[in-house]
């Protein structure tokens, strides 16, 4: 009976040990001294052309699953990659998320480049992916063209560099942890991490 109680206390505190097993410089940055937000968030800044962004794709998907209702996952896409073709896709991120089709064009982006191998010139190019999942030709263009478009691009670009974000996929918790990606071991492991530092104080 001993043994058993003991079995069940072990299982209990293990989230609570396994959070703090986490330390700085191992599997996070301190970027800001800021206090910690009303709102608990995690974002990832990530590019489509990014292949680690594509690997990391299945273990974000579990993430957004399984965060507290308290922690806001956010996502945002990053013009370094690619040039004028980079800046094409944070607009085509930034009317998938106006429409609200993300869960559905965003994979489809990904395997356009990565398993397809397709060559994008432009934005026209990327407005054809949307047509041919669902998307109405016009509401495409009047999102694109959209002065809520323009101000989440825009709103992309500032954050990312003031952050200075130059490599992706980066994950940022509360606007003051980064966390250092070649730390994760598993999903689990990942999904802990961002709980431990979203209520870190």
């Amino acid at each position: 009976m001993k043994k058993l109680a003991l079995l069940l206390l072990t299982i209990i505190l293990s989230p609570l040990a396994s959070a703090t097993e986490f330390s700085e410089g191992t599997h996070y940055k301190v970027i800001s001294k800021a206090a910690v937000p009303a709102q608990l968030e995690i974002t990832e800044y990530f590019s489509f052309l990014c292949g680690h962004c594509f690997k990391f794709e299945p273990l974000v998907k579990d993430l957004k699953s399984k965060l507290p209702v308290n922690i806001k996952f956010n996502k945002s896409h990053v013009e370094f990659l690619g040039g004028p073709l980079g800046q094409d896709l944070s607009r085509a991120y930034a009317v998938a998320s106006l429409l609200n089709v993300e869960d559905t064009i965003n994979p489809i982006i990904f395997n356009a480049v990565h398993i397809e191998r397709q060559q994008f010139s432009g934005l026209q190019d990327i407005r054809q992916i949307f047509i041919d999942n669902g998307v109405e030709a016009n509401k495409f263009d009047s999102a694109a063209r959209s002065f809520i478009a323009n101000g989440r691009v825009s709103k992309m670009a500032h954050n990312a560099q003031k952050l200075s974000i130059n490599a992706v996929p980066t994950f940022i918790v509360n606007g003051k942890y980064k966390i250092i990606t070649t730390s994760i071991s598993s999903s689990e492991n990942f999904q802990e991490l961002v709980k431990y530092l979203a209520n870190k104080k």
